[in-house]
């Protein structure tokens, strides 16, 4: 009888302790997780800051990748992508980018310019 409670005294502990340690692995893998989107969140809303410029309905790659750095051009690509922006390429072969919503602006702005 008086193994059978220890034993199952030793169960209960070892179950506390183990719940109570991947309580704490699953909250530091959280906390991981929230940093990393945080900062596509932000690259995200600078993004559609740049884009959303009254005077500029586009913006050069290049610009865009100064003003956000440290991600590389294909990460950076993705990042303007989920922002709501889309890819046009210049007859100079220059790569520019303006939000999806703003198209009807850049197609008025077009057709002023040719009247």
């Amino acid at each position: 009888m008086q193994t059978a409670i220890f034993t199952l005294i030793g169960t209960i502990l070892g179950g506390l302790i183990s719940y109570f340690l991947q309580r704490q692995k699953f909250n530091h893998d959280l906390q991981i997780r929230r940093e990393a989107d945080k900062t596509d969140f932000i690259a995200e809303t600078t993004a559609r800051h740049f884009l959303s410029h009254k005077s500029y309905t586009d913006r050069s790659f290049d610009t865009l990748k100064k003003h956000l750095g440290g991600f590389e051009d294909d990460e950076l690509r993705k990042i303007l992508v989920r922002a709501g922006a889309i890819r046009d390429y210049r007859s100079d072969g220059s790569e520019w980018w303006r939000l999806l919503s703003r198209m009807d602006e850049y197609i008025e702005k077009k057709k002023a310019e040719q009247d």
